[in-house]
């Protein structure tokens, strides 16, 4: 049974669920009891409609006080498996050891603490303003995760375990539908076939590094930039987003556009610089102000996210992170892993030092 108040919560025996704030975009999960155990029974008992939420809120949900993963880091893995067939294992994917959790496969570590050392963006100018500045470029580092793999992966649930002050350190997400649809509609019209070229950042062909004359690494096939649709549709929704990403994570060497002019000043980069810095306009962004045992389930198909800067000198920042896939629509159909190397070698291979 379910109920709904005036301010627009619904609740449900145990837990309850309301909007994040008045665009639609989000929706907070609480619990009556903070009992881990209880709270996966929820999960389990009330998968379906926990989807049906976090599909209504476009892909972007904030479970509150659940603290108590940090000593069972497996149920973080349980929890994962409600969105997605498969729980990513980070051994088997381009990523380097310092990510690796000590004991869980599935759970990357991101955090400036050693042997991680996944040191914050720089200090925007204005950082501690109100409002924060959340628009590119202002603010770097707008990406969706591992978006340089087909297919890519669904959906991410982000952990908080230790945490900056309040005012450092917040996670911005920002909604490529409702900035795809804003667009006028010659412009969607131009975007639609468009093929972004999407890398990791470290084989020296983002922006910065062809600037700077970087050295590109010899990449194995398996660790080669791959394009994705610039607008994608949702396998589940059925709406229709941007699917870009910032400079650190396209191809600036052949793309960041297939088919216009490369490198930091073609076609192509202009291109997706303008979509950048209207994707990330106040009205699409939400910004998340973290709390201890928040965990945030993001949709990577339809969403865009970065972290901001904190002290990284005084404070400690420690997030504990899984993703799922097994739904990338029909993109990418019957397609095989990218990165996974068919001729046995390892995947990092001469990527040591990511």
């Amino acid at each position: 049974m379910s109920r709904q108040d005036s301010d627009d919560t619904r609740f449900h025996d145990g837990f309850c669920f309301r909007p994040l704030g008045s665009s639609g975009l989000g929706a907070v999960l609480e619990f009556q009891s903070n009992d881990l155990d209880t709270i996966l029974a929820i999960f389990r008992d009330h998968a379906e409609t926990i989807l049906g939420y976090f599909y209504a809120a476009r892909g972007l949900m904030v479970v509150k006080e659940l603290q108590g993963i940090r000593d069972d880091p497996q149920a973080l893995v349980e929890l994962s498996r409600h969105f997605g067939s498969e729980v990513e294992n980070y051994h088997q994917t381009l990523t380097s050891p310092r990510f690796f959790h000590d004991s869980v496969d599935e759970i990357l570590i991101l955090s400036n603490a050693q042997p991680c050392n996944h040191l914050p963006p720089p200090r925007p100018v204005g950082h501690g303003s109100i409002p924060l500045r959340t628009r590119f470029p202002d603010q770097v580092n707008w990406h969706t995760d591992q978006s340089y793999r087909r297919p890519p992966p669904d959906i991410t649930l982000l952990l908080a375990i230790e945490l900056p002050p309040r005012d450092q350190g917040q996670t911005l997400f920002a909604d490529c539908v409702a900035a795809l649809s804003a667009l006028a509609p010659e412009r969607q019209k131009m975007l639609q076939g468009l093929q972004g070229i999407h890398a990791p950042s470290w084989i020296g062909r983002s922006r910065e590094a062809v600037e700077m004359g970087d050295r590109q690494l010899d990449l194995l096939p398996h660790q080669s930039p791959q394009q994705q649709p610039l607008v994608r549709k949702h396998p589940v929704s059925g709406e229709k987003s941007l699917y870009i990403c910032e400079e650190k994570q396209m191809d600036f060497v052949d793309g960041p556009i297939a088919g216009l002019e490369s490198g930091p000043q073609g076609e192509g980069a202009k291109l997706l610089r303008e979509l950048l810095r209207h994707a990330t306009c106040d009205e699409f962004v939400y910004v998340h102000e973290w709390e201890s045992g928040d965990l945030v389930i993001a949709d990577n198909r339809n969403l865009l996210h970065c972290a901001t800067w904190y002290d990284a000198t005084q404070y400690i920042r420690l997030m504990w992170r899984t993703t799922v896939m097994g739904n990338a629509g029909e993109e990418y159909a019957s397609e095989e892993k990218t990165w996974i190397p068919r001729d046995g070698s390892d995947v990092m291979a001469g990527m040591e030092n990511a």
